[in-house]
């Protein structure tokens, strides 16, 4: 009997489309910030969904644990994801 192994992909969450959702992985920021991020609600396992941006782009809006949270690019690409 063969099994296949399951392929992720990673990518962070400022890579999310708009209405594009995925499970957070890991914070790869310090302490200080990583953990306030997780005070908001940004947990590894967790779903978070990209909900809108600003014209510009960024900031991003992201819904997480029911609270809708913006964070600049320079953020989000420290959050990184695992998305089928």
């Amino acid at each position: 009997m063969s099994f296949k192994k399951r392929k992720l992909r990673q990518k962070s969450l400022a890579d999310l489309a708009v209405n594009e959702e995925g499970i957070l992985s890991r914070i790869d920021l310090p302490a200080d910030v990583g953990g306030r991020l997780m005070e908001l609600g940004f947990l590894p396992g967790h779903p978070v969904k990209a909900v809108r941006s600003a014209p510009s782009g960024d900031p991003r809006v992201y819904l997480v644990e029911g609270a809708e949270i913006a964070l600049r690019r320079e953020t989000s690409i420290h959050l990184i994801l695992e998305s089928e």
